[in-house]
């Protein structure tokens, strides 16, 4: 075989990036406009809001146990 032929292997961290993931990361880094919450946030906001139905449920029990 002549030596043009031959294929050259290239290194294993040298191979080019994975396009599936590369537009995600521009697209999350893209300032836009609206209120900025971060993930704490969110859950602390989900947790009062269990919290404060579980003590809506407990009440409502209560007063239906009273009124009977």
């Amino acid at each position: 075989m002549p030596k043009t032929a031959k294929k050259k292997r290239k290194g294993k961290g040298s191979g080019p990036m994975p396009s599936g993931g590369a537009g995600l990361i521009r697209f999350f880094e893209d300032e836009t406009p609206g209120i900025k919450v971060g993930p704490t946030v969110v859950l602390v906001l989900a947790g009062i809001l269990v919290v404060a139905t579980v003590i809506a449920h407990l009440i409502q029990q209560i007063q239906i146990a009273a009124a009977s």
